[in-house]
């Protein structure tokens, strides 16, 4: 399944877009759940455009810059309502480069083990902090108003990937608490 294809049909099913809006949501909203290079993005708009699911028209911007701008289709509306009602199989777990390391630490030593944890430990702090701002200027961080609008499916991601953060973080300290303690020697 082209899961980015639904992605695309889901932001233009919201608001008319260009390539370039698309690769401004995918790089500040969807960040914490989802990703798409400029690699993709470009290559579906034409696939679904093709497949008669978006269509676009070509806006001037400026007194030269011309642009698609990009709609969606009758047919690429009903393929996208018929996609959110689908119900999906858990996905395999996604690949963590760290945890991957983690799984071989026998092959460090203790040092190098803590400046592994250490710096995701810094790494994770970080982009908790920048969701948490995220959610500190968020429209329904102060009350809901309508849970039929994308600001509440933003806030709920949002609300997610904090609590994914909290809970990394608190799995690295505890195993840094772990590893701090071990007072046998490695090797």
């Amino acid at each position: 399944m082209r899961t980015l294809k639904y992605a695309i049909l889901g932001l233009i099913n919201r608001n008319s877009m260009t390539g370039y809006d698309l690769m401004k949501v995918f790089n500040l909203e969807l960040v914490n759940f989802w990703y798409a290079k400029h690699s993709q993005i470009y290559p579906e708009l034409k696939k679904l455009t093709d497949d008669g699911l978006i269509t676009y028209e070509t806006v001037l911007l400026g007194d030269k810059l011309e642009k698609k701008l990009y709609s969606i289709t009758q047919e690429g509306r009903k393929d996208f309502l018929n996609w959110l009602a689908k119900q999906d199989q858990l996905e395999p777990t996604p690949k963590d480069i760290f945890r991957l390391k983690t799984f071989f630490i026998e092959s460090m030593t203790r040092e190098e083990m803590l400046k592994q944890f250490y710096y995701q430990l810094d790494q994770r702090k970080a982009k908790l902090k920048k969701l948490e701002t995220s959610m500190s200027q968020h429209p329904y961080s102060k009350e809901i108003s309508d849970i039929a609008s994308p600001e509440y499916g933003d806030y709920i991601v949002l609300k997610g990937a904090i609590m994914r953060e909290h809970t990394y973080i608190d799995w690295l300290k505890g195993c840094i608490k772990e590893i701090e303690s071990f007072t046998k020697p490695h090797f």
